[in-house]
């Protein structure tokens, strides 16, 4: 099997305020729209998000984002969360390190789709960059 791409569809009731969101603070772009889903995109490593509303009379009982996480691992976290917090998005839990050594914080999108941003400290601890 060779997977070429990937994608996360996650099931909202309104997939233009998670667009807006996703487009706004986290840097995807809208790649196809259409009146039931939109396609996000990144021209990076992150998967694509598909956002599709909400039909309580064609999805299957259940069918929803309860319970899930989008996770990105990222580089340069802590700016990441100043720059997400003048922005204003909704943080969830604010930028802490556990205690395996992972950097985490949430956001939350307008349609209660939590997004984690992670990133790694390795042993030693995060080294400033060089001039």
């Amino acid at each position: 099997m060779n997977v070429i791409s990937s994608a996360v569809s996650l099931t909202v009731a309104d997939p233009a305020a998670s667009s807006e969101f996703l487009t706004s603070h986290l840097g995807f772009r809208e790649i196809l729209v259409d009146a039931d889903f939109i396609t996000l995109g990144r021209d990076d490593a992150a998967v694509e998000l598909v956002l599709t509303r909400h039909d309580p009379e064609k999805d299957p009982p259940g069918l929803g984002p309860t319970g899930v996480i989008v996770s990105f691992a990222i580089t340069g976290i802590a700016a990441e969360y100043e720059r997400l917090r003048d922005e204003g998005a909704e943080i969830g839990v604010p930028l802490h390190r556990d205690t395996w050594g992972e950097w985490v914080l949430r956001l939350t999108d307008p349609n209660g789709v939590v997004i984690e941003l992670v990133e790694w400290e390795p042993p030693g601890g995060i080294q400033p960059p060089a001039d």
